[in-house]
């Protein structure tokens, strides 16, 4: 299994995420989920991982502020996810599955040499 990076192809914190792995030559696959759909099965399980749903979506973003008020209450697993299908812009970018199964969200220097280089 290779490392996934899920994002927007457009998301410059995913472009800068790219960069810095093409340029430490770490292989990885980019999946652009308004392109692909993450399935709904996924995003159940990497919520909990990532510490709940409400660290799974950026609450910041213009999607989340755009959204009406009686959507920004989801009351279980499958509202998240029908509000995470429905607004994919709305998930914390980039999200990073790891070789193991681990999941990560964000980018920065620091993270991902951690993750990357740890071994180096």
């Amino acid at each position: 299994m290779t490392t996934r990076i899920y994002g927007l192809d457009k998301c410059d914190t995913c472009k800068k995420a790219r960069n810095w792995l093409d340029r430490f030559k770490e292989p990885y696959e980019f999946v652009d989920y308004r392109a692909q759909p993450i399935p709904a099965a996924l995003l159940k399980e990497w919520a909990p991982a990532l510490g709940g749903w409400e660290k799974f979506v950026n609450r910041a973003s213009t999607t989340w502020r755009a959204l009406p008020e009686a959507r920004k209450s989801p009351g279980s697993a499958a509202e998240w996810t029908l509000l995470i299908r429905e607004y994919p812009a709305l998930i914390r970018r980039p999200l990073i599955v790891m070789d193991d199964g681990s999941v990560y969200q964000g980018f920065s220097d620091a993270l991902f040499k951690r993750l990357f280089l740890a071994e180096a």
